[in-house]
């Protein structure tokens, strides 16, 4: 009840207050809220500020950072706290615009977005120009008359979409998404015309950013006046002042074109002309050492003559020569050959005489004589025995006998019968 009455009483007299202090100990709950403490040198009050006032804010806060607020006093009766209930919130020094965007720049900065190393050349001659702007702005017709002037081929295609108010960035998002599916589009113009930070503020969303660097083909970013800067100018390829400018930009005068031609045909003209005249001197030069077709092939026929009866004599000459060394080398050969046939003659005479000593028909001649039982030689009477047959060979002849009779060798040195 105590808390209650307090409550009450603290809310009861206590309105709306606004209040400039430094923000601490600032943390944001999974749920949306924000909680933190609000202080100056001597004193710190707690604070929240519910989801539905946060998510108006275009920029985050952060600790050590100045703000003004604007609240009401509330007390939780659970605990006993008195707190701020803050509805809104502006930094102090620069607006919340303008804190939001270096926030935003600094991050995307961070990732890389703004390299110039990620940064795509524009197309020479573009074919299929794609603008992401609004179709009733002063913008669309800028861009159109110049491209119309300057290039007249140009394919031009529109994406409408709302460039100012709460719904903008998420139409930018969707139309610079869509006219990318197109196959043959070269390069895309995302912009608008001037206005103050918070009608350009749709081109310094996040969502618009990233998009643009997601882009299949490059974007020149064309938003506001030269003296405006988004973050889509950082973001995006190449930055154009205005809208016309980028107009300008993505497409060469058609006459610069046709001026830069007849000065390159103009080109050519004086060189095949000078390479003309010096190709004539050179063929006059070679026409006056040129001879006579007629007598070149005549002095070439007879020197064909010359040679073939040079090359008659050489091969005479050559086939001489083989044949007496084919002679000489036949003599030699023939010389060797009898030489060695003969050495041959007389060691085969040789050898037959010791053959002949030795042979055993030498021996029958003698008058000695083989005998033979079953194809056997005998040199002794063993297994030899009366009624066998045996083969008798002689010098000249042979004959069967039959045995009557078989004396053994008995002793040595005696002959058996």
């Amino acid at each position: 009840e105590l808390n209650k009455s307090i409550k009450q009483s603290l809310e009861g007299e206590f309105g709306l207050v606004w209040l400039q202090a430094e923000i601490s100990n600032f943390k944001a709950q999974t749920s949306g809220h924000f909680y933190f403490s609000l202080k100056d040198s001597k004193s710190q009050i707690s604070a929240v500020m519910f989801r539905g006032f946060n998510s108006q804010l275009k920029f985050r806060p952060e600790d050590g950072m100045e703000v003004i607020i604007r609240g009401r006093v509330t007390v939780y009766e659970p605990r006993g706290n008195y707190q701020l209930l803050i509805e809104t919130m502006e930094p102090v020094g620069a607006g919340a615009l303008q804190k939001a965007f270096e926030q935003l720049k600094a991050k995307l900065e961070k990732e890389g977005l703004f390299d110039q190393a990620r940064k795509r050349a524009l197309p020479t001659l573009p074919r299929h120009i794609g603008i992401v702007t609004s179709p009733t702005g002063a913008a669309i017709r800028d861009m159109i008359n110049v491209l119309s002037r300057r290039f007249k081929g140009a394919h031009i295609t529109l994406a409408p979409c709302k460039v100012q108010g709460e719904s903008a960035a998420a139409e930018i998002v969707q139309a610079i998404e869509l006219i990318n599916r197109l196959p043959d589009l070269d390069v895309l113009i995302v912009g608008r015309g001037g206005g103050s930070i918070e009608d350009l503020w749709s081109f310094n969303e996040e969502i618009v950013a990233r998009a643009i660097a997601a882009s299949r083909v490059p974007v020149i970013s064309a938003v506001g006046h030269e003296i405006d800067f988004t973050i889509a100018d950082f973001v995006a390829d190449l930055r154009a002042p205005t809208p016309s400018a980028a107009a300008e930009l993505v497409v060469r005068n058609a006459q610069d074109l046709i001026n830069k031609v007849q000065e390159m045909q103009k080109s050519l003209r004086v060189a095949i002309t000078r390479q003309l005249t010096l190709d004539r001197q050179r063929m006059l030069t070679l026409a006056k050492g040129l001879i006579d077709p007629q007598r070149k092939l005549q002095d070439a026929s007879i020197r064909c003559d010359e040679l073939m009866q040079r090359l008659e004599n050489s091969i005479g000459r050559y086939f001489e020569s083989q044949r007496a060394g084919l002679e000489l080398i036949e003599e030699k050969f023939s010389s060797r050959i009898q030489n060695y046939v003969n050495r041959l003659r007389h060691k085969l005479a040789q050898v037959s005489g010791k053959l002949d000593s030795v042979s055993p028909l030498a021996v029958l001649q003698r008058g000695y004589s083989f005998v033979s039982k079953d194809g056997k030689i005998l040199k002794d009477t063993k297994g030899l025995k009366a009624g066998d047959s045996v083969s008798v060979e002689l010098a000249q002849g042979t004959f069967t006998a039959d045995v009557t009779k078989v004396n053994s060798v008995i002793k040595s040195g005696e002959t058996g019968r």
